[in-house]
């Protein structure tokens, strides 16, 4: 068990990008270099960590480590240092200006993390130029690399909390424009994958947590604010970002073309009334709630995902407890709440 109350933000990173031995074995079975674009957000930072030590830490009888590069326009300088601090070579660029792809690494495996959801519903514009039109510019410039994709679950339409998620075979039924624009990148990639022949993944995420942000996050900052938990949308999934971070490292041994698609998330379907209660526990505090369950939530099957690379290695249990002990004694948190409980597509 991790002791969360020894951790800095460094510590914590440091954990969250701790690569299992299996994804180590996939990252030094792959030739050339990687790059990770869009690496200043939520989740870049540690993914390209995890690159790094996966890399690095093959051992001779490996090969040798590979070149990391991170992307982004690094607006928080602090992200760029620390993932500088970690070996990874960074490259500040607004991918939507073409003039600087010049700039970009010519790697053989890419990660692609960039997108909008925060200020979509206000800048619809923007949220579609960096879904949706973004997505083509880098699929033609990458056509000859491997790609894994950061999509959402959002793609997926609401579906019967009483079921197991929707799966891979679920058609897309976006909510919203900011999931109808997410549906918009994978189809470029789609496009241009067929195009070319370049092998992609599509990997639909929901919902990573640590820490500093995730639905237990803002259940624990309402229930510390003692405010009243909505219960309209009455579940969720929950992944720990040290396991959505190797699922999503392992997943470029997927890519192919036409692409494959991974969702990504935890084991469970979790009732937020029985997470809110599991973390008032914690907290020794009674949750508020309001409304009732409605009979449908945005949820995902990751089954096949599990098939392939095992179950995660943080339980539920333990990421509750990690995460409210780090909120409930002050610790840094992002000011970047999942939203997870709104339902008409209006971010």
């Amino acid at each position: 068990m991790i002791d969360i109350s020894a951790l800095d933000e460094h510590g914590l990173e440091d954990v969250l990008s701790e690569p299992a031995d299996a994804t180590r074995d996939i990252v030094a079975g792959l030739n050339g270099d990687i790059v990770v674009l869009g690496a200043g957000g939520k989740m870049g930072p540690t993914l390209a960590m995890m690159l790094k030590k996966a890399s690095s830490g093959a051992g001779a009888s490996r090969g040798p480590g590979k070149n990391i590069y991170a992307v982004s326009r690094f607006s928080d300088k602090a992200a760029r240092a620390k993932i500088e601090r970690a070996g990874i070579k960074t490259i500040q660029a607004d991918l939507l200006d073409e003039s600087l792809y010049s700039r970009l690494p010519d790697v053989e495996n890419v990660f692609y993390l960039a997108g909008m959801k925060f200020g979509a519903t206000g800048n619809q514009p923007l949220t579609w130029a960096l879904n949706s039109f973004l997505p083509g510019l880098v699929a033609r410039h990458y056509k000859n690399s491997r790609i894994v994709v950061f999509s959402t679950g959002n793609v997926y339409p609401l579906v019967d909390i009483s079921g197991s998620g929707a799966s891979e075979e679920t058609a897309p039924e976006p909510i919203g424009e900011y999931a109808q624009s997410c549906l918009g990148r994978e189809r470029m990639f789609e496009y241009f994958s067929q195009l070319h022949n370049t092998p992609v993944t599509l990997v639909r995420l929901n919902y990573a947590n640590e820490p500093r942000y995730g639905i237990i996050v803002d259940l624990t900052r309402k229930i510390l604010n003692d405010g009243p938990i909505d219960l309209t949308t009455g579940a969720v999934n929950v992944v720990w970002q040290r396991d959505a971070n190797d699922y999503i490292i392992r997943s470029i041994s997927l890519a192919k073309s036409p692409p494959a698609i991974l969702n990504v998330t935890g084991p469970d379907t979790v009732p937020v009334r029985r997470l809110a209660e599991q973390i008032g526990k914690e907290l020794n505090s009674k949750p508020k709630f309001v409304s009732e369950e409605a009979p449908t939530a945005l949820l995902s099957d990751a089954s096949y995902c599990f098939g392939l690379f095992g179950y995660p290695q943080m339980s539920l249990e333990q990421m509750v407890s990690l995460i409210v002990k780090w909120v409930a004694s002050g610790k840094k948190v992002l000011n970047k709440p999942t939203k997870y409980d709104i339902r008409n597509g209006k971010f």
